[in-house]
């Protein structure tokens, strides 16, 4: 199961009365974070290099030690649970997230520089990986065998999502213009714009923003593209979190989602919700948060401040639970119903 592909039997998420469920605590800041697909463990890359396995139920704790670099990323196989991490230095590795102390099956010299997102097709043939090289490259999951290279992005790929149901893959970058790829051929058949995700600082000289985040509705209608906006201070980061819907049919901006409170961030996850609402998940100066947005409306209709900010964000096969990696250390997951 694709980790954003809910079970329809469950019942609605209920975003005002999320509460907390679980608090796993690590020495290091965490970075990515994943539920593994049969939901029973939850996984978070941290900045000793390290990736570390909490069972839910139990709460026991198992390090996966191999990359020699903080890893950014991480994905899984839907049906085999086979487990893909990207890293900083331009690596990704296999791991059979199952086994009782996992060791990498298998490695990538994937990207020159860092990889910014993997991403695994809901059918599981395919990996795609993206990074500081301005290059998209597509993988067969089982061997590693690669498959192709995407080119035309002219600055680096940030960010990275296969649409539900047709053989496409959208890629964003730091300027924030994605590109919509046939996987068939290889063949980028357009682009959408999702600018205001991206600035240019005179006074630093520097670009700042990218697509932070990103995510298909279930359906494929919308495809949302999270970051940062209104930038006043690139050397800093400082700006506003926010999110760009674009409808996907017409390749056309349909909103830009924002914050009531205008506080300072970035968009770092990015999930729809069985309902159509969408969460995000946000970093930054003013700590973070987890916000709930609707299609019809700019602002969130809920905002629930978390005790540090959040790196990563994941959405539980149930659709009622979400996880969050904080630069603190510490992996939350919260449950979107009422307490029993």
């Amino acid at each position: 199961m694709n980790p954003t592909t809910t079970n329809p039997t469950a019942p609605n998420a209920d975003p005002p009365q999320t509460h907390q469920v679980h608090e796993f605590k690590y020495a290091s800041p965490l970075l990515a974070c994943r539920f593994d697909p049969k939901g029973e463990n939850v996984f978070a890359s941290a900045q000793d290099f390290s990736i570390q396995r909490w069972n839910l139920a139990s709460g026991k704790v198992t390090p996966l030690v191999g990359h020699e670099s903080w890893v950014w990323t991480l994905a899984f196989h839907p049906t085999t649970g086979t487990l893909y991490s990207g890293s900083y230095d331009g690596r990704v590795l296999f791991w059979d997230s199952a086994a009782e102390a996992p060791t990498p099956m298998r490695t990538l010299e994937a990207h020159q520089g860092w990889v910014r997102t993997v991403k695994v097709s809901p059918d599981g043939n395919l990996l795609a990986t993206c990074g500081n090289d301005n290059l998209v490259r597509l993988w067969n999951t089982a061997d590693g065998t690669h498959l192709n290279t995407l080119t035309g992005h002219a600055n680096h790929v940030y960010n990275l999502a296969f649409h539900p149901t047709l053989a496409r893959l959208v890629s964003g970058d730091l300027k924030g213009v994605v590109r919509e790829w046939d996987l068939a051929t290889g063949e980028e058949l357009r682009q959408f714009d999702a600018s205001p995700l991206w600035k240019y600082d005179a006074g630093f000289q520097a670009d700042i923003g990218g697509v932070r985040s990103m995510a298909f509705s279930a359906d494929g209608k919308h495809l949302a593209c999270g970051g940062i906006t209104e930038v006043s201070n690139a050397f800093a980061g400082i700006g506003t979190p926010t999110v760009v819907v674009i409808d996907y049919e017409k390749g056309e901006k349909v909103q830009q989602w924002l914050t009531e409170k205008k506080f300072r961030g970035t968009a770092t996850g990015l999930f729809f919700l069985a309902s159509g609402a969408a969460i995000g998940s946000t970093s930054g100066h003013d700590g973070g948060h987890l916000l709930f947005w609707k299609l019809d409306a700019p602002n969130e209709f809920f905002d629930l401040k978390t005790p540090e900010f959040l790196r990563d964000l994941d959405l539980h096969r149930d659709g009622l639970r979400v996880a969050a990696s904080g630069h603190g250390g510490a992996l939350r997951v919260w449950q979107m119903t009422a307490k029993a």
